[in-house]
């Protein structure tokens, strides 16, 4: 299996997916916009995908490895993930929580909580994470699960897994 995002020239996750996303594209500071994902070659089995989107690079800044996005029960008919998924197709699919989330961030709105918000490295380029998971089942998750929990519900699901390095200007 394997996934693609759209890349600059200069092999950078668009601005427009980050911190230099359009205002339209930002909530409480946070840039909101989803990139495209697309999947190939997925398993004949597969009945639904997950994925993943974090920054290791964060760890030195936060603490933590910082958690972007996760989303599950993505239907297989969704193996081209369109732009702004995260907003737009929001009842197709459930989304976890990510790192503002956290006690230590604190944000109260479920629409940058539990969706994706996108890259915003504070001190250099950092290097995200995408990982797509091709499932044999839907999960038994609802929207606002932890990326522990999604762990813990696809063992025994994965058909197979697909990751892809995504820097991102600071």
């Amino acid at each position: 299996m394997q996934i693609s995002v759209p890349i600059t020239s200069a092999n950078l996750l668009p601005d427009k997916y980050g911190k230099y996303a359009d205002e339209s594209d930002m909530l409480e500071g946070q840039p909101v916009r989803s990139f495209p994902v697309t999947i190939t070659g997925a398993p004949a089995d597969t009945k639904t995908f997950a994925l993943s989107l974090t920054d290791d690079d964060a760890i030195p800044v936060a603490g933590f490895t910082w958690i972007h996005w996760s989303a599950a029960n993505i239907p297989v008919s969704m193996s081209a993930l369109p732009e702004d998924a995260s907003r737009l197709l929001a009842d197709q699919f459930v989304q976890g929580r990510n790192s503002n989330a956290s006690h230590f961030i604190g944000s109260t709105n479920p629409k940058i909580y539990a969706r994706y918000t996108g890259p915003t490295p504070p001190d250099q380029t950092h290097v995200y994470t995408l990982t797509v998971y091709a499932l044999d089942a839907s999960l038994e998750l609802e929207d606002g699960f932890w990326l522990n929990e999604l762990k813990h519900a696809m063992k025994g699901h994965v058909l197979a897994t697909s990751t892809l390095e995504l820097p991102s200007r600071a």
